[in-house]
């Protein structure tokens, strides 16, 4: 059975982003795979990577809660990733889950020739929403640059480059409509990357 990872970050649980993670969990049980959800927020989960945790990794000591993550990963066939941008990156929460969890000897290595990705052979999705204009984020650059520094830069580095992402924006100002519409997108786009593993 596929295993689909659902990383999701929104501190509202009444949000949008959040009714966009219950409908990609919705279709991925109606379409049988093996769905987890991991809500950062509901989890708790601690975003700050020490420096004695940064050392330990270079030495093979994971923290449990880390390593758990890490075989979520290692055993998904599609990864969804959603969440707000805030200040032009990442909820700090993700950005430490990130930090954390994708780390030398388990997201990439470094050699004498550079250093390699290790996730190789998964595919993801994105679905990331802004307060803003999608059409303004991409004429000033904004919307490729998430592109080159979130989403494809940081995983294809360590060896993801299947991946799928869709800005939604102008949430505060669309009606109920447009937002069903939206869902129904993800719904779609998550539906069709399931069948593609």
């Amino acid at each position: 059975m596929k295993l689909h990872l659902i990383i999701f970050a929104h501190p509202n649980s009444n949000s949008f982003t959040k009714a966009m993670a219950d409908t990609v969990m919705e279709v991925s049980q109606q379409f049988g795979a093996n769905t987890v959800v991991r809500n950062l927020y509901a989890l708790n989960f601690d975003p700050v990577l020490s420096y004695e945790e940064m050392q330990g990794v270079w030495q093979g000591i994971i923290p449990e809660e880390v390593s758990y993550e890490q075989k979520l990963i290692q055993q998904a066939d599609l990864i969804t990733m959603i969440y707000p941008v805030w200040w032009m990156g990442f909820p700090a929460i993700l950005k430490g889950y990130l930090d954390r969890v994708f780390t030398h000897g388990f997201a990439y290595q470094t050699g004498e020739n550079g250093s390699v990705g290790l996730l190789q052979g998964k595919k993801m999705q994105h679905f990331i929403n802004i307060g803003n204009n999608v059409e303004v984020y991409q004429a000033k650059g904004f919307a490729q640059a998430l592109d080159v520094c979130l989403v494809n830069g940081l995983f294809n580095y360590c060896g993801i480059t299947d991946i799928e992402h869709r800005l939604f924006g102008d949430l505060h100002i669309i009606s109920d409509q447009e937002r069903k519409a939206m869902l129904t997108e993800v719904a779609e786009k998550t539906l069709k990357n399931l069948t593609a593993v």
